[in-house]
């Protein structure tokens, strides 16, 4: 027992400094394909080798819908000329929706915000990144986030999946039972877009069919960080 105290004594704190320092560890992100100039040759290449329905374009111009991305690294190792591709995680954006920027916490809540989170079909991957917010190198409590069990303590729903037919009717009443102001963080292409299994015959087109979403983090799975960063955004302090 003696060992590992000195050892935990010798290694020190190993929590991320994120957001106070910029992480720079190697393997924090699979990155994502990024937008800009672009032949019209290397549009349509782009455009067939994608599973996912990610690049789009017009006037030479490569539009991508980050919603979609899988990390399925096509564009880059199959495409003869590679998309390309950032390995930031700062991926959350401020839903578009009528509130507009409104919709987010504030100041009330900038150091205490509870967190429910609920699988609405996930295939497991992104509800992993999720757990890993819990762990002592990303310590989001530090930060003022906490998980909740119940929707009646819970500020914010941290949805991740399609949100399966069986999921539709559980993740409503969630919703309705949490207290107001209440957010909602879609988190990953599945509950941004349905991804690959969306919208189909079991199952929706994303959060954004059932609930008002406020802040999305792409990504499949999207690393705990970008999902960190998306927290931070909805908590209006990034």
């Amino acid at each position: 027992m003696s060992q590992w105290v000195l050892r935990g004594l010798a290694t020190g704190v190993r929590t991320t400094h994120y957001p106070e320092v910029e992480e720079s560890s190697p393997g924090i992100s699979p990155g994502l394909p990024v937008g800009g100039p672009c032949s019209d040759h290397q549009i349509r290449a782009l455009e067939t080798v994608c599973p996912t329905e990610v690049f789009s374009g017009r006037d030479q111009e490569l539009l991508v819908n980050r919603r979609r991305c899988v990390h399925c690294f096509r564009c880059t190792r199959r495409a003869a000329t590679p998309a390309n591709w950032i390995n930031d995680f700062e991926w959350a954006t401020i839903a578009a929706h009528e509130a507009g920027a409104g919709r987010l916490f504030g100041p009330a809540f900038e150091r205490s915000i509870h967190i429910l989170v609920v699988d609405a079909g996930d295939c497991g991957a992104c509800l992993s990144e999720v757990r890993q917010l819990n762990n002592p190198y990303y310590n989001m409590h530090r930060l003022g986030f906490f998980v909740t069990p119940t929707p009646r303590e819970a500020d914010l729903l941290l949805v991740v999946g399609p949100v399966t037919d069986h999921m539709r009717v559980p993740l409503q009443k969630a919703y309705d039972a949490m207290p107001a102001p209440k957010k909602v963080l879609a988190a990953g292409a599945c509950a941004l877009s349905g991804s690959v299994f969306g919208p189909s015959f079991v199952c929706g087109g994303g959060v954004r069919d059932l609930l008002p979403v406020d802040v999305e983090v792409p990504g499949q799975p999207p690393p705990p960080l970008a999902i960190l960063h998306g927290l931070l955004v909805a908590a209006g302090r990034a």
